[in-house]
């Protein structure tokens, strides 16, 4: 239920944090995470932080032993031994909004504090909303532009207060008098909040008696319970006043607190290792991807579209229309560029008549497509306006339903081993507010993804309302090396569509019937994944996976017809490699190291008399001269049992 926060400031009274409008903390103690190689669950109950001593982290290039085991963090010590598994780890817990009510409190009080801080320094300053998020806390605030001087002076301010041990407390009061308070001290953002709460009484929290919020709370007793060490300021960005962009940009301040100094440490550290891991930052230097921003933001480089009727019929119009893009009129003609693969998967099928002894039909490709996405939610490969789907459509039978599923979550098993990722999280998504279908079709579907799920012997959490426009859903979110969750996989039962686009089949009766349709996807978005996986193995890719597994470097250009017929031979037994020349062979090795090339073979005037190479791994360090033949063997062997070299 929405009620006020409320405190006050010495000179004047003032509005600060907010009530708690919807806005929902992004948590993980609930999560129920799966761990296919030992097929147990278990709940995630804290925070797991991914410590990390040195910049080069020696993932093990097992499928089954890349992630760390659950609920822990680890640290490794960089060293040149050959094996896979680090020698040293750390173990780092923290606790999460919803593990520890104390660090919630620390964090709603936070924002409080922070919110009557700015006001003490900036008095012209209007307050509107702030909440407590994953890693902490942020208020918006009308006010000009801030800087990180602005920062140190409010947080300077924060500890000043925290420093004094004032009293939280509560008030309730009736909405005349909140109306008339607010009104008094000229905050318009927190009457327009003030007009949104349906419920009664409002209640206020004071900071001491010098300022004060409309707030439901909960908050620490007094501001000394705060540990003024432990809390740091972050970051300031721009935020439209209700999300929308007709309404004021307002300034946002976020900010992070912990219960001690140390877990601000690890939490700090946390945030380095995400920063170096940056895949934004990874794909320029690794030269693997780039955004030109001449061509239109969120448009990647790596790189169909069909008339608007085909959305209309397939619903997307109706229940979409906000993620797609504009139409265009082409020869008195509506088009639409493709926001999704479904409805031209349902005309494949329907090009021709079918038997129920075709089923089932799985149609599939890597189709791109195009979203609406606003300039300011553009990120990188995360959230972009054009990408590709690995997108694939099953129709087939009512009985036949549990096996499909069933076969999809196998699939998805085996291709997120294969990419290092064993753990993650199962979630089924139900019918949401805006839906098509009949309430009869919708317990069908659900009913379906169930029992795929409890027959492969997987448990999962229910998503109330999350589920697509036009069915039920299984969600799987994986887990990255730093502890992080990405949504990847999906799979969902429709019988809306074939309804929708009238798609049929002759039974076994001669009559005809409606089939069942299945959407799938298992990477998802493959530049999305690709992110992930950058950020999952720091660009430090496993050889088999590596855009460049081998770089030949010659010592002088004396070299460099042997070295060419190395690379020949190489790539004549699918080894990606290269030959690098122009520098002296320091700076091709130091530039091989940048690039995280996994390894380097270098030829000199002993490697041609001899016929070999003298091969540096990135991960195995000095491995000394050998023949090519016993490299290229060792390579491929590597490359078919996802070892290093």
């Amino acid at each position: 239920m929405f009620v006020l926060h409320r405190m006050a400031s010495s000179s004047r009274p003032l509005f600060g944090s907010s009530l708690r409008l919807p806005i929902k903390p992004s948590v993980s103690s609930s999560s129920i995470l799966f761990n296919p190689i030992s097929k147990q669950f278990y709940s995630r109950k804290s925070q797991s932080i991914y410590l990390f001593k040195k910049p080069h982290y020696r993932f093990s290039s097992s499928p089954a032993a890349v992630a760390t085991d659950p609920g822990t963090a680890v640290a490794a010590e960089e060293s040149n031994a050959s094996d896979d598994v680090p020698k040293e780890v750390e173990k780092v817990v923290l606790p999460t909004n919803e593990s520890s009510e104390t660090l919630l409190r620390i964090r709603h009080t936070c924002a409080h504090v922070m919110a009557m801080a700015v006001q003490k320094v900036f008095p012209d300053a209007k307050v509107t909303i702030g909440p407590w998020i994953e890693h902490g806390f942020y208020y918006d605030f009308d006010i000009e532009s801030l800087t990180d001087k602005d920062l140190k002076k409010i947080k300077k301010e924060m500890d000043r207060i925290i420093g004094r041990n004032l009293p939280l407390v509560r008030e309730e009061v009736t909405r005349d008098e909140a109306h008339k308070r607010i009104t008094s001290i000229n905050e318009p953002y927190k009457l327009e909040i003030l007009e949104s709460i349906k419920e009664e009484p409002i209640t206020i929290y004071h900071i001491g008696d010098e300022w004060w919020d409309l707030c439901a709370g909960p908050h620490v007793e007094t501001t000394g319970n705060i540990n003024r060490r432990a809390v740091q300021l972050e970051s300031v960005a721009g935020a439209y006043w209700r999300g929308d962009v007709n309404k004021p940009m307002l300034q946002r301040i976020y900010g992070t607190a912990w219960e001690n100094e140390e877990q601000l440490k690890a939490y700090l550290h946390f945030k380095e290792e995400a920063k170096r891991r940056d895949h934004r930052r990874l794909g320029q230097d690794l030269d693997l991807f780039s955004i030109q921003d001449d061509a239109g933001g969120g448009l990647v480089f790596w790189h169909p579209k069909a008339k608007a009727e085909l959305w209309s019929i397939s619903g997307h119009l109706d229940f979409y229309k906000e993620n797609m893009y504009d139409q265009m009129n082409i020869e008195e003609e509506l088009y639409q560029l493709r926001p999704m693969n479904c409805p031209y998967h349902i005309l494949i099928y329907k090009r021709k008549p079918h038997s129920y002894r075709d089923f089932p039909i799985r149609v599939a490709e890597l189709g791109t497509v195009y979203r609406y996405e606003l300039s300011g939610s553009l990120h990188g490969l995360f959230r972009v306006r054009g990408f590709t789907q690995d997108d694939a459509h099953i129709f087939c039978l009512e009985d036949q339903i549990k096996d499909e599923i069933k076969g999809v979550l196998d699939l998805t098993e085996q291709m997120l081993l294969q990419f290092g990722f064993d753990k993650y999280e199962v979630n089924l998504s139900t019918r949401p507010e805006k839906a098509v279908g009949d309430d009869e079709i919708w317990v069908k579907a659900t009913g379906a993804l169930k029992d795929a799920l409890t027959d492969k012997g997987w448990a999962y959490e229910v998503d109330e309302g999350g589920g697509a426009f036009y069915g039920p859903k299984i969600d799987l979110k994986i887990e990255d090396a730093l502890g992080r969750k990405w949504q990847c996989s999906t799979i969902q039962v429709d019988f809306n569509l074939p309804q929708r686009f009238d798609i049929t089949y002759i039974d076994s009766n001669s009559e005809k019937k409606r089939p069942i349709m299945i959407h799938r996807a298992v990477l998802g978005s493959l530049e999305r994944f690709f992110g992930v996986l950058i950020e999952h193995y720091a660009g430090d890719f496993p050889l088999w996976l590596s855009p460049i597994q081998a770089r030949i470097l010659p010592v002088t250009d004396t070299q460099l017809e042997y070295c060419k017929d190395v690379v020949e031979k190489m790539k004549g037994c699918g080894i990606r490699v290269e030959l690098c020349t122009g520098e002296r062979l320091p700076k091709l090795i130091r530039n091989a190291e940048k690039m995280k090339i996994p390894l380097m073979a270098v030829v000199g005037p002993k490697e041609v008399e001899t016929g070999c190479v003298t091969v540096r791994s990135r991960f195995g360090g000095e491995l000394g001269t050998m023949e090519v033949d016993d490299f290229i063997g060792r390579i491929k062997n590597a490359v078919e049992n996802r070892t290093f070299v």
